[in-house]
Protein backbone atom coordinates (compact mmCIF):
# COMPACT_ATOMS: atom_id res chain seq x y z
CA UNK A 1 0.00 0.00 0.00
CA UNK A 2 3.11 2.61 0.54
CA UNK A 3 4.97 1.57 -2.36
CA UNK A 4 1.28 2.26 -4.57
CA UNK A 5 0.45 5.37 -2.78
CA UNK A 6 4.41 6.71 -3.41
CA UNK A 7 4.32 5.79 -6.94
CA UNK A 8 0.57 7.13 -7.97
CA UNK A 9 2.03 10.40 -6.42
CA UNK A 10 5.42 10.38 -8.45
CA UNK A 11 2.83 9.83 -11.35
CA UNK A 12 0.14 12.54 -10.48
CA UNK A 13 -2.10 9.59 -10.22
CA UNK A 14 -5.13 9.42 -7.71
CA UNK A 15 -5.70 6.68 -5.30
CA UNK A 16 -8.90 4.95 -4.54
CA UNK A 17 -8.95 2.33 -1.76
CA UNK A 18 -12.09 -0.06 -1.57
CA UNK A 19 -11.78 -0.67 2.48
CA UNK A 20 -11.98 -4.68 3.72
CA UNK A 21 -12.01 -6.31 7.00
CA UNK A 22 -9.09 -7.30 9.01
CA UNK A 23 -9.57 -10.43 9.44
CA UNK A 24 -8.54 -9.94 12.92
CA UNK A 25 -10.18 -7.55 13.95
CA UNK A 26 -9.56 -3.91 14.90
CA UNK A 27 -9.17 -3.47 18.10
CA UNK A 28 -6.07 -5.47 19.46
CA UNK A 29 -2.90 -3.59 18.67
CA UNK A 30 0.85 -5.58 20.00
CA UNK A 31 4.43 -5.81 19.10
CA UNK A 32 7.15 -4.20 18.95
CA UNK A 33 7.42 -1.12 16.87
CA UNK A 34 9.92 -0.99 13.82
CA UNK A 35 13.29 1.61 15.13
CA UNK A 36 14.20 4.12 12.60
CA UNK A 37 17.57 2.28 10.92
CA UNK A 38 15.72 -0.86 10.21
CA UNK A 39 13.61 -0.12 7.43
CA UNK A 40 13.03 -2.41 5.03
CA UNK A 41 10.45 -4.17 2.63
CA UNK A 42 9.16 -5.92 5.53
CA UNK A 43 8.57 -2.68 7.11
CA UNK A 44 8.67 0.56 6.72
CA UNK A 45 7.35 2.90 9.05
CA UNK A 46 7.23 2.69 12.93
CA UNK A 47 4.02 1.00 13.60
CA UNK A 48 3.54 -2.34 15.76
CA UNK A 49 3.43 -5.71 13.98
CA UNK A 50 -0.52 -6.37 14.68
CA UNK A 51 -1.66 -2.67 14.00
CA UNK A 52 -5.40 -3.42 14.20
CA UNK A 53 -6.30 -1.29 11.06
CA UNK A 54 -8.09 -1.72 7.89
CA UNK A 55 -6.34 -1.68 4.77
CA UNK A 56 -8.01 1.94 4.10
CA UNK A 57 -7.24 3.10 7.13
CA UNK A 58 -3.50 1.99 7.21
CA UNK A 59 -3.57 4.09 3.80
CA UNK A 60 -4.46 7.35 5.36
CA UNK A 61 -2.35 6.92 8.18
CA UNK A 62 0.86 6.23 5.68
CA UNK A 63 -0.07 8.76 3.37
CA UNK A 64 -0.88 11.93 5.81
CA UNK A 65 1.10 10.62 9.32
CA UNK A 66 4.23 9.91 7.16
CA UNK A 67 4.66 12.13 4.69
CA UNK A 68 3.35 10.36 1.08
CA UNK A 69 1.09 13.20 0.09
CA UNK A 70 -0.89 10.84 -2.48
CA UNK A 71 -4.39 11.80 -3.80
CA UNK A 72 -6.05 9.53 -1.92
CA UNK A 73 -9.64 8.73 -1.45
CA UNK A 74 -10.93 5.87 0.99
CA UNK A 75 -14.07 4.45 0.20
CA UNK A 76 -15.57 3.11 3.74
CA UNK A 77 -16.98 -0.41 4.53
CA UNK A 78 -20.90 -0.91 5.52
CA UNK A 79 -21.71 -2.93 8.44
CA UNK A 80 -18.07 -3.37 9.72
CA UNK A 81 -17.04 -3.42 13.38
CA UNK A 82 -13.90 -3.02 15.32
CA UNK A 83 -14.19 -5.92 16.94
CA UNK A 84 -15.45 -8.18 14.25
CA UNK A 85 -12.87 -11.40 13.08
CA UNK A 86 -13.50 -12.56 9.70
CA UNK A 87 -16.01 -15.17 10.48
CA UNK A 88 -18.12 -12.23 12.25
CA UNK A 89 -18.70 -10.85 8.49
CA UNK A 90 -20.40 -13.53 6.57
CA UNK A 91 -18.58 -13.35 4.00
CA UNK A 92 -16.44 -16.35 1.81
CA UNK A 93 -12.50 -16.36 2.61
CA UNK A 94 -10.20 -16.00 -0.16
CA UNK A 95 -6.45 -17.54 -0.07
CA UNK A 96 -4.65 -13.98 0.16
CA UNK A 97 -1.30 -15.70 -0.38
CA UNK A 98 -0.47 -19.63 -0.68
CA UNK A 99 0.83 -19.94 2.72
CA UNK A 100 -2.43 -18.06 4.57
CA UNK A 101 -4.84 -21.06 2.97
CA UNK A 102 -7.22 -20.31 6.01
CA UNK A 103 -8.87 -17.81 8.11
CA UNK A 104 -7.55 -19.86 11.12
CA UNK A 105 -3.99 -18.86 9.65
CA UNK A 106 -4.62 -15.63 10.62
CA UNK A 107 -4.96 -15.58 14.15
CA UNK A 108 -1.44 -16.78 14.86
CA UNK A 109 0.61 -15.43 11.54
CA UNK A 110 1.15 -12.13 13.57
CA UNK A 111 3.43 -14.57 16.29
CA UNK A 112 4.38 -17.49 13.66
CA UNK A 113 5.76 -15.11 10.49
CA UNK A 114 9.02 -14.39 13.49
CA UNK A 115 9.63 -18.34 12.97
CA UNK A 116 10.50 -16.96 9.24
CA UNK A 117 13.98 -15.27 10.95
CA UNK A 118 14.89 -18.81 12.47
CA UNK A 119 15.82 -21.79 11.48
CA UNK A 120 12.68 -23.92 12.74
CA UNK A 121 10.06 -24.40 10.23
CA UNK A 122 7.27 -22.23 10.13
CA UNK A 123 5.06 -25.08 8.53
CA UNK A 124 5.67 -24.18 5.07
CA UNK A 125 5.50 -27.06 2.92
CA UNK A 126 2.41 -28.78 5.10
CA UNK A 127 -1.12 -27.78 4.63
CA UNK A 128 -0.92 -25.55 7.77
CA UNK A 129 2.07 -23.10 7.31
CA UNK A 130 2.41 -20.48 10.44
CA UNK A 131 0.12 -23.02 12.63
CA UNK A 132 2.81 -25.92 12.82
CA UNK A 133 5.82 -25.08 13.94
CA UNK A 134 8.45 -27.77 14.05
CA UNK A 135 12.05 -28.52 14.18
CA UNK A 136 14.12 -32.01 13.94
CA UNK A 137 15.87 -31.55 17.37
CA UNK A 138 12.94 -31.65 19.40
CA UNK A 139 10.82 -33.69 21.21
CA UNK A 140 6.82 -32.42 20.65
CA UNK A 141 4.90 -34.05 23.74
CA UNK A 142 7.84 -32.88 26.07
CA UNK A 143 7.94 -29.15 24.58
CA UNK A 144 4.18 -28.89 24.54
CA UNK A 145 4.15 -29.75 27.79
CA UNK A 146 6.76 -27.04 28.65
CA UNK A 147 4.85 -24.40 26.67
CA UNK A 148 1.24 -25.13 27.88
CA UNK A 149 2.97 -24.48 31.76
CA UNK A 150 3.50 -21.13 30.80
CA UNK A 151 0.12 -20.41 30.75
CA UNK A 152 -0.05 -17.99 27.62
CA UNK A 153 -3.70 -16.45 27.68
CA UNK A 154 -6.37 -17.98 25.20
CA UNK A 155 -4.16 -20.45 23.38
CA UNK A 156 -3.34 -24.39 24.12
CA UNK A 157 -0.42 -25.70 22.43
CA UNK A 158 -1.02 -29.82 21.10
CA UNK A 159 2.21 -31.65 20.71
CA UNK A 160 2.78 -32.10 16.73
CA UNK A 161 5.17 -34.39 14.46
CA UNK A 162 5.15 -33.05 10.52
CA UNK A 163 7.22 -33.46 7.42
CA UNK A 164 7.73 -30.54 5.30
CA UNK A 165 7.84 -31.19 1.69
CA UNK A 166 9.59 -28.05 0.94
CA UNK A 167 11.77 -25.25 2.22
CA UNK A 168 13.33 -25.46 5.81
CA UNK A 169 14.09 -29.32 6.92
CA UNK A 170 12.22 -30.73 3.60
CA UNK A 171 12.06 -34.39 4.02
CA UNK A 172 12.73 -34.55 7.57
CA UNK A 173 10.55 -35.13 10.77
CA UNK A 174 9.74 -31.73 12.47
CA UNK A 175 8.18 -32.08 15.88
CA UNK A 176 6.72 -29.60 17.77
CA UNK A 177 3.64 -27.47 18.44
CA UNK A 178 0.38 -26.55 16.88
CA UNK A 179 -1.34 -23.42 18.46
CA UNK A 180 -4.73 -23.82 19.29
CA UNK A 181 -6.58 -20.60 19.95
CA UNK A 182 -9.10 -20.23 22.56
CA UNK A 183 -10.23 -17.54 23.35
CA UNK A 184 -9.17 -15.00 20.53
CA UNK A 185 -9.91 -11.28 22.49
CA UNK A 186 -7.10 -12.44 25.24
CA UNK A 187 -4.64 -14.55 23.09
CA UNK A 188 -1.49 -12.27 22.14
CA UNK A 189 -0.29 -13.94 19.01
CA UNK A 190 3.05 -12.30 18.84
CA UNK A 191 4.29 -12.77 22.53
CA UNK A 192 3.19 -16.21 21.94
CA UNK A 193 5.26 -15.92 19.08
CA UNK A 194 8.40 -14.74 21.27
CA UNK A 195 7.67 -17.42 24.25
CA UNK A 196 8.03 -19.96 21.21
CA UNK A 197 10.71 -18.63 19.58
CA UNK A 198 12.14 -18.43 23.19
CA UNK A 199 11.42 -22.40 24.16
CA UNK A 200 12.85 -23.47 20.39
CA UNK A 201 16.64 -21.88 21.11
CA UNK A 202 16.21 -23.07 24.62
CA UNK A 203 15.09 -26.47 24.10
CA UNK A 204 19.13 -26.59 22.28
CA UNK A 205 21.20 -23.39 21.99
CA UNK A 206 23.72 -24.77 19.56
CA UNK A 207 21.15 -26.20 16.78
CA UNK A 208 19.21 -23.21 17.20
CA UNK A 209 20.20 -20.39 14.78
CA UNK A 210 18.97 -16.98 13.48
CA UNK A 211 18.74 -17.02 9.59
CA UNK A 212 21.09 -15.02 7.77
CA UNK A 213 20.43 -12.65 5.00
CA UNK A 214 19.09 -12.18 2.36
CA UNK A 215 15.24 -11.95 2.91
CA UNK A 216 12.65 -9.86 1.11
CA UNK A 217 14.99 -7.80 -1.03
CA UNK A 218 17.27 -7.25 1.98
CA UNK A 219 20.87 -8.15 2.07
CA UNK A 220 22.45 -6.77 5.04
CA UNK A 221 20.13 -6.40 8.12
CA UNK A 222 18.99 -9.89 10.17
CA UNK A 223 15.93 -11.33 8.75
CA UNK A 224 14.22 -11.23 12.41
CA UNK A 225 15.25 -7.59 13.06
CA UNK A 226 13.32 -6.40 9.92
CA UNK A 227 10.33 -8.44 10.91
CA UNK A 228 10.73 -7.49 14.37
CA UNK A 229 11.39 -3.97 13.17
CA UNK A 230 14.73 -3.51 15.14
CA UNK A 231 17.80 -5.88 16.76
CA UNK A 232 16.07 -5.57 20.09
CA UNK A 233 14.02 -8.90 20.09
CA UNK A 234 16.73 -10.68 18.58
CA UNK A 235 19.18 -9.24 21.48
CA UNK A 236 16.43 -9.91 23.75
CA UNK A 237 16.27 -13.21 23.20
CA UNK A 238 19.76 -14.01 23.20
CA UNK A 239 20.00 -12.12 26.56
CA UNK A 240 17.44 -14.53 28.21
CA UNK A 241 14.87 -12.24 28.71
CA UNK A 242 11.96 -13.74 29.31
CA UNK A 243 8.84 -13.54 26.72
CA UNK A 244 6.23 -11.85 29.13
CA UNK A 245 9.40 -8.90 30.24
CA UNK A 246 9.77 -9.05 26.06
CA UNK A 247 6.38 -7.86 25.61
CA UNK A 248 6.21 -5.31 28.42
CA UNK A 249 8.87 -3.38 26.79
CA UNK A 250 6.66 -2.88 24.05
CA UNK A 251 3.84 -0.90 26.10
CA UNK A 252 4.98 2.42 25.75
CA UNK A 253 5.68 2.27 22.14
CA UNK A 254 2.27 0.51 21.30
CA UNK A 255 0.44 3.35 23.49
CA UNK A 256 2.14 5.69 21.31
CA UNK A 257 1.07 4.60 18.51
CA UNK A 258 -2.33 4.04 19.85
CA UNK A 259 -2.38 8.06 19.71
CA UNK A 260 -1.76 8.29 16.72
CA UNK A 261 -3.48 5.59 14.78
CA UNK A 262 -6.57 7.08 16.72
CA UNK A 263 -6.66 9.91 13.51
CA UNK A 264 -7.05 7.68 10.91
CA UNK A 265 -10.18 5.22 12.46
CA UNK A 266 -12.90 4.91 10.15
CA UNK A 267 -15.08 2.95 12.13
Amino acid sequence: MANCLKAARRHGLKVIVCDRPNPIGGLQVEGPVLVHGFESFVGMYPIPMRHGLTIGEIARLFNEEFGIGADLEVIAMEGWRREMYWDDTDLTWIISSPNIPTFDTTTVYPGGVLFEGTNVSEGRGTTRPFELLGAPWVVAERFAEAINRRDLPGVYFRPAVFEPTFHKHAGMACAGVQPHVLDRQTFRPVEAGVALIEAFRASDPTQFRWKEPPYEYEYKKMPIDCLAGSSNLREQIDGGVPAHEIAASWEDPVEAFKRVRAQFLLY
